[in-house]
Protein backbone atom coordinates (compact mmCIF):
# COMPACT_ATOMS: atom_id res chain seq x y z
CA UNK A 1 0.00 0.00 0.00
CA UNK A 2 1.30 3.44 -0.93
CA UNK A 3 1.52 5.99 1.86
CA UNK A 4 1.04 9.32 0.22
CA UNK A 5 2.00 12.83 1.24
CA UNK A 6 -0.95 15.14 0.55
CA UNK A 7 1.22 17.88 -0.93
CA UNK A 8 2.02 15.63 -3.89
CA UNK A 9 -0.63 14.80 -6.48
CA UNK A 10 -2.06 11.40 -7.21
CA UNK A 11 -2.02 10.76 -10.93
CA UNK A 12 -5.67 9.83 -11.45
CA UNK A 13 -5.13 6.56 -13.39
CA UNK A 14 -2.57 5.39 -10.79
CA UNK A 15 -5.00 6.26 -8.00
CA UNK A 16 -7.77 4.25 -9.65
CA UNK A 17 -5.39 1.31 -10.08
CA UNK A 18 -4.44 1.58 -6.40
CA UNK A 19 -8.13 1.60 -5.43
CA UNK A 20 -8.86 -1.47 -7.58
CA UNK A 21 -5.89 -3.35 -6.11
CA UNK A 22 -6.92 -2.41 -2.57
CA UNK A 23 -10.42 -3.73 -3.27
CA UNK A 24 -8.97 -7.01 -4.56
CA UNK A 25 -6.80 -7.30 -1.45
CA UNK A 26 -9.77 -6.46 0.81
CA UNK A 27 -7.96 -3.30 1.94
CA UNK A 28 -10.26 -0.74 0.31
CA UNK A 29 -11.84 0.60 3.51
CA UNK A 30 -8.40 1.02 5.05
CA UNK A 31 -7.19 2.97 2.01
CA UNK A 32 -10.31 5.14 1.93
CA UNK A 33 -9.85 5.97 5.62
CA UNK A 34 -6.25 6.91 4.88
CA UNK A 35 -7.49 9.37 2.23
CA UNK A 36 -10.02 10.82 4.67
CA UNK A 37 -7.21 11.78 7.05
CA UNK A 38 -5.72 14.14 4.48
CA UNK A 39 -6.80 17.77 4.34
CA UNK A 40 -6.13 18.00 0.62
CA UNK A 41 -6.41 15.47 -2.18
CA UNK A 42 -4.83 16.34 -5.52
CA UNK A 43 -5.91 14.28 -8.53
CA UNK A 44 -3.70 15.03 -11.50
CA UNK A 45 -4.20 14.19 -15.17
CA UNK A 46 -7.86 13.21 -14.97
CA UNK A 47 -9.03 12.51 -18.48
CA UNK A 48 -5.97 11.08 -20.18
CA UNK A 49 -6.97 7.46 -19.63
CA UNK A 50 -10.57 6.18 -19.48
CA UNK A 51 -11.50 4.18 -16.39
CA UNK A 52 -13.27 0.86 -16.14
CA UNK A 53 -16.76 0.87 -14.65
CA UNK A 54 -15.37 -0.38 -11.34
CA UNK A 55 -12.56 2.20 -11.44
CA UNK A 56 -15.01 5.04 -12.07
CA UNK A 57 -17.20 3.87 -9.21
CA UNK A 58 -14.22 3.79 -6.84
CA UNK A 59 -13.12 7.27 -7.91
CA UNK A 60 -16.67 8.45 -7.27
CA UNK A 61 -16.44 6.92 -3.78
CA UNK A 62 -13.29 8.93 -3.04
CA UNK A 63 -14.89 12.16 -4.27
CA UNK A 64 -18.14 11.46 -2.40
CA UNK A 65 -16.30 10.88 0.86
CA UNK A 66 -14.28 14.06 0.36
CA UNK A 67 -17.33 16.15 -0.59
CA UNK A 68 -17.68 19.09 1.83
CA UNK A 69 -15.11 17.51 4.18
CA UNK A 70 -11.79 17.87 2.35
CA UNK A 71 -10.28 20.12 -0.26
CA UNK A 72 -9.85 18.65 -3.73
CA UNK A 73 -7.70 19.86 -6.59
CA UNK A 74 -8.27 18.16 -9.92
CA UNK A 75 -6.29 18.85 -13.06
CA UNK A 76 -7.67 17.86 -16.44
CA UNK A 77 -7.53 18.88 -20.05
CA UNK A 78 -11.15 17.88 -20.68
CA UNK A 79 -14.19 20.14 -20.57
CA UNK A 80 -16.96 18.80 -18.34
CA UNK A 81 -19.07 17.68 -21.31
CA UNK A 82 -16.32 15.17 -22.23
CA UNK A 83 -15.94 13.58 -18.79
CA UNK A 84 -18.33 10.79 -19.77
CA UNK A 85 -15.54 9.52 -22.05
CA UNK A 86 -13.41 8.93 -18.95
CA UNK A 87 -16.05 7.79 -16.47
CA UNK A 88 -18.21 5.84 -18.90
CA UNK A 89 -21.63 6.33 -17.38
CA UNK A 90 -23.56 9.57 -17.89
CA UNK A 91 -25.32 9.11 -14.55
CA UNK A 92 -22.06 8.53 -12.65
CA UNK A 93 -20.38 11.43 -14.43
CA UNK A 94 -23.32 13.70 -13.59
CA UNK A 95 -23.21 12.72 -9.92
CA UNK A 96 -19.42 13.19 -9.82
CA UNK A 97 -19.62 16.63 -11.44
CA UNK A 98 -22.49 17.60 -9.16
CA UNK A 99 -20.25 17.08 -6.13
CA UNK A 100 -17.17 18.60 -7.73
CA UNK A 101 -18.83 21.76 -9.01
CA UNK A 102 -20.74 22.63 -5.83
CA UNK A 103 -18.88 25.37 -3.92
CA UNK A 104 -15.96 25.28 -6.32
CA UNK A 105 -13.37 27.58 -7.79
CA UNK A 106 -12.58 26.69 -11.38
CA UNK A 107 -9.28 27.96 -12.68
CA UNK A 108 -8.72 27.64 -16.40
CA UNK A 109 -5.13 27.70 -17.49
CA UNK A 110 -5.26 28.22 -21.22
CA UNK A 111 -1.98 28.61 -22.92
CA UNK A 112 0.94 26.77 -24.31
CA UNK A 113 2.19 23.74 -22.45
CA UNK A 114 5.42 24.43 -20.59
CA UNK A 115 6.61 20.95 -21.61
CA UNK A 116 6.02 21.74 -25.27
CA UNK A 117 7.75 25.10 -24.86
CA UNK A 118 10.79 23.47 -23.23
CA UNK A 119 10.97 20.85 -25.98
CA UNK A 120 10.85 23.51 -28.68
CA UNK A 121 13.66 25.45 -26.98
CA UNK A 122 15.79 22.30 -26.75
CA UNK A 123 15.16 21.55 -30.42
CA UNK A 124 16.08 25.11 -31.41
CA UNK A 125 19.35 24.89 -29.41
CA UNK A 126 20.24 21.58 -31.08
CA UNK A 127 19.58 23.00 -34.52
CA UNK A 128 21.65 26.08 -33.72
CA UNK A 129 24.56 23.92 -32.54
CA UNK A 130 24.29 21.70 -35.61
CA UNK A 131 24.49 24.70 -37.97
CA UNK A 132 27.45 26.15 -36.06
CA UNK A 133 29.48 22.94 -36.40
Amino acid sequence: MIVHNSDMPYVAPALVTQLLEAREDRQLQRLLKQFEKQDLLILDELGYVPFSKAGSELLFEVVSRAYERQSLIITTNLPFENWTEVCGSERLTGALLDRLTHRVHIIEANGQSYRLEQSQKRLARRKKRATQN
